[in-house]
This record gives structure tokens, C-alpha cells and sequence, in this order.
């Protein structure tokens, strides 16, 4: 009876993963996040990603397309993470402001612990590709501006809502000012930009804003 090889060559290395699809893909989605982190999206190739991933090319076409495809399925992956712990934060939570305030926690706290999915969310999620695509718009980043846009509602249904406030310009205001806040802050880590504030001063702006949208009670 033949024994395990104890100690397996780079060709059984090779054929175990290649048997292994998933573990391929996110190889190669984990090598391509740190190289569009390092070099920026234009500045990457096919082949150093797979080279990084320890796989072929062919394994990127298969699972991703092309490298826009991995690119989007970086935001794809992240963003269902982050749906999903938002959903459960959330879920008992009776007051929208509460859950408002859980989502910017969550999304803060995600993003500080992977730098490079920091980076590439903050500086390649809105640029426009040669063919004009938003890559940002994938389908579980619209499930969270739809998210966002519920309890938006929430707040308007219970009457906490300023009036003349639209509730899709309050979610973009929200949105826009807390990317902005993280990106700078980003930025200052590496160069001169000035953004000397904490985390601590983005829930300070964060709730400020909320405070500027909220229902004032009757005099």
C-alpha cells in the first residue's frame, strides 16, 4: 500500500491547487487587491498578478474575464462582507440613527483593517475605465446604497426626517463626506495632505451631520 508523501513536491503543491477553484480565485483576487494597492490599477498586469498568485493566466480568465473583472470582484467581495455585517448589527436595532452610526463603526473598522482594500476602495472605486464603466457599481455596493436608503426612510416614516431633506441627497451627502473624511486621512499617511483628525473626530462630523438633517421639535 502505497504511503502519503510526507513531503510534497511543487508539482503536487500545483496540482492540489489547481483542483481547488475557490482557493485559486481568491488567490489571485488577494494578489491582484495588493498589487492595484502598490501600483494603482493601470500600473498592474495580468501576468504579475498570476505571477504573485501563483497561478496562471488562464485561471484568471476562467474565474474573472479579464483584470477589470477581478477589480470588480474585489469591490463585489468586500462589500458583501460588509453587507452582511451591517445586516446583522443592525437587524435589532430600533432607532435609524443607532444603526446610521453602527454602519460608519462597521465600515470604518473594515477598511482600517486591510489597508490595501482601503486603498483600492478609496482611490480606484470612482475612476471611469477606458470604456466610461464605474466599477464601483457593482451589484453588493448598490445593495448597501440600498440599505443606507431604507433606514433613511425609517427616519423620514418616524417623523425625525428635516422637512425638505431628500433622502437620496442626505444618503449621498453621508456617504460622499465619510469616503472623503477616510481618503484624506489616507493620503496624509503618505504625503504632505493635511488631515491631522482621528477616527474619533469622523463620528464627531458624522453626527453633526445627522444633527443638520434631523426633525426639529416644535417650539
Amino acid at each position: 500500500m502505497a504511503l502519503p508523501n510526507p513531503d510534497p513536491s511543487s508539482s503536487d503543491i500545483r496540482r492540489e491547487q489547481s483542483a481547488n477553484p475557490a482557493s485559486s480565485r481568491d488567490r489571485i483576487r488577494d494578489a491582484a487587491k495588493a498589487l492595484f494597492a502598490e501600483r494603482g490599477y493601470e500600473g498592474s498586469s495580468t501576468s504579475e498578478i498570476c505571477r504573485r498568485a501563483g497561478t496562471s493566466e488562464s485561471q484568471l480568465v476562467k474565474h474573472f474575464t479579464n483584470k477589470q473583472g477581478v477589480l470588480e470582484a474585489i469591490f463585489q467581495d468586500g462589500w458583501e462582507q460588509l453587507n452582511l455585517a451591517v445586516t446583522l448589527a443592525i437587524e435589532r436595532m430600533p432607532s435609524p440613527t443607532d444603526k446610521l452610526g453602527i454602519i460608519v463603526d462597521i465600515l470604518v473598522t473594515f477598511l482600517q483593517k486591510d489597508p490595501d482594500q482601503r486603498t483600492v476602495f478609496l482611490l480606484e472605486g470612482r475612476r471611469k475605465r477606458g470604456d466610461g464603466h464605474l466599477v464601483v457599481l457593482v451589484p453588493a455596493f448598490l445593495d448597501f446604497v440600498r440599505i443606507v436608503d431604507r433606514i433613511i426612510g425609517q427616519m423620514s416614516d418616524r417623523g425625525e426626517l428635516a422637512a425638505g431633506v431628500h433622502p437620496e441627497a442626505m444618503r449621498s451627502a453621508l456617504m460622499g463626506a465619510l469616503e472623503g473624511l477616510l481618503r484624506d486621512q489616507m493620503l496624509a499617511r503618505t504625503s504632505r495632505f493635511p488631515a491631522t483628525y482621528t477616527e474619533a473626530d469622523y463620528r464627531t462630523i458624522f453626527a453633526t451631520f445627522l444633527s443638520a438633517f434631523a426633525a426639529r421639535p416644535p417650539p
